[in-house]
């Protein structure tokens, strides 16, 4: 993002480290377990963003973290039968439900 982090953009910044619950390590450990499910590119994506600095995000990274907010309020919004599975896609962007 360089110097200035514009206004939607550290909007985004907020909701992502809101939504994201999970540290890199344990997104990690998710990302790389035989039973993940979801989104596994994306949450390799998300990782790489933990890591970061808010001064050195990309406008890639910022449609990284719109695009797991937007998965996980989707997600958030389901009732489903299945609810480890539905538990481990979330995992899989670093959001735990039951946390």
């Amino acid at each position: 993002m360089g110097e200035a982090f514009p206004g939607e953009s550290e909007l985004v910044w907020e909701e992502f480290h809101q939504i994201v619950n999970m540290t890199s390590d344990e997104l990690r450990a998710v990302l790389t377990a035989e039973v993940s499910e979801g989104p596994r590119d994306l949450g390799a994506q998300v990782a790489e963003v933990l890591h970061k600095r808010k001064a050195d995000l990309t406008g890639a990274d910022t449609e990284v973290m719109r695009q797991v907010v937007d998965f996980v309020e989707d997600r958030l919004e389901e009732d489903p039968a299945d609810k480890d599975g539905w538990r481990r896609s979330l995992m899989t962007v670093g959001h735990d439900p039951f946390r």
